[in-house]
């Protein structure tokens, strides 16, 4: 695949996720009883910064978990049939009972990955609601899914794909889209 453009830079990324995290705040009137739980492995780095944020504005922090779906995927046959899946586990340190959760992840495309996140935090718990909060939304739904917050729409082809790059992770902040 080639490098079509980079469509956010690191700043863009600090900005949309202090945008995000402010939002959080306001839809959620304050942050009493609201979790993050990321999305490996993307969405762990951004409900870091997310909490970080958050932090800062309210002055109190939010926990924080790290969720494997790998074994709630429903292409798992489909992506790995030859294989065994690599299943590097989730860790949320609290109940979700009665929360106000909010799921982070990179990029939302067909909506199987929020729905298989979805399935693995009910069977965490009962939690009040369930939010999403996704640095990038490019369309192509296939279940009847949406985000709650979003950094940035960007419309694309089925041919093109989004790839969130985190300093954590990847060594740099940019989200680029291929061909």
């Amino acid at each position: 695949m080639k490098k079509k453009a980079v469509v956010m830079d690191a700043p863009a990324i600090r900005r949309a996720l202090r945008r995000i995290a402010h939002e959080i705040i306001e839809k959620n009137k304050g942050v009493d009883d609201v979790v993050l739980i990321g999305i490996r492995t993307r969405g762990i780095y951004i409900a870091r910064r997310l909490s970080e944020a958050i932090a800062q504005i309210e002055g109190t922090s939010v926990p924080i978990g790290e969720l494997d779906i790998t074994l709630y995927r429903d292409d798992l046959t489909i992506k790995t049939p030859d294989k065994e899946p690599e299943v590097k586990g989730s860790a949320v340190p609290f109940s979700v009972d009665k929360k106000r959760v909010i799921l982070a992840d990179d990029v939302l495309y067909t909506g199987r990955t929020v729905r298989a996140a979805m399935d693995a935090v009910i069977d965490l718990g009962r939690p009040d609601r369930i939010q999403l909060a996704v640095l990038i939304d490019r369309g192509h739904r296939e279940l009847p899914i949406r985000a709650d917050y979003v950094g940035k729409n960007i419309p694309t082809s089925r041919a093109e794909k989004i790839v969130v790059e985190m300093e954590e992770y990847d060594g740099v902040d940019q989200v680029s889209i291929y061909e």
